[in-house]
């Protein structure tokens, strides 16, 4: 049986086959691996920026436009790369605390000092690592399902200008809302988080 390219399992994906998306991720796990082990970030682990190398993969995967002229490895690179980059440039901004602007695994989800985090979140969703939460494509479409019902239009924007390395206050801006409604709204999508896992 020959392996199949990346454009067609590409192909395979936009036509809603997990094994396609699960074998695309297998592949390029190691380049996450690899890209994520060129930088560091300080107050977090080696798998930190590998996990936020996995979500930059999951964007080039929805975002890529085969059209262009790039490959989808090449535009890959520039996914992860960037999404790493962006978390550490989050997270060391001099103005603000990296825990201002980055949602570390390792918090509580919760506002209160609970013993549940956000990896115990990731973790409940029965995959070993949390890097292969989005490679264990089921769990993490579930999740991703929930949180496009349960999040209101305003938490989808929030979070999703997040995901793209924008902090608190450029999501205000951009948003034309007060900061406090950005951190509030972040806070909602943390607690649905946890609502999802119970």
């Amino acid at each position: 049986m020959s392996i199949p390219t990346d454009d067609e399992l590409l192909a395979r994906i936009r036509a809603h086959d997990a094994e396609a998306e699960q074998l695309l991720y297998e592949r390029y796990k190691q380049l996450v691996r690899s890209r994520a082990h060129s930088y560091f970030l300080i107050g977090a682990d080696h798998e930190d920026l590998v996990q936020e190398g996995m979500i930059g993969l999951y964007k080039a995967v929805l975002e890529y436009d085969e059209s262009k002229s790039a490959s989808f490895k090449s535009f890959a690179e520039i996914c992860i790369t960037r999404q790493i980059l962006s978390a550490i440039k989050n997270a060391t901004r001099k103005k603000h605390t990296p825990l201002n602007h980055y949602v570390s695994l390792n918090r509580s989800p919760v506002k209160e000092d609970g013993e549940i985090t956000l990896l115990d979140t990731v973790r409940s969703l029965s995959v070993a690592d949390p890097e292969d939460v989005v490679i264990g494509r089921e769990n993490f479409e579930q999740m991703v399902l929930y949180l496009e019902k349960a999040l209101s239009p305003m938490e989808r924007r929030v979070l999703s200008l997040y995901l793209d390395g924008l902090s608190y206050p450029q999501i205000a801006a951009r948003i034309e809302k007060p900061l406090k409604s950005v951190d509030n709204a972040m806070q909602r999508v943390k607690h649905k988080l946890e609502a999802f896992r119970s």
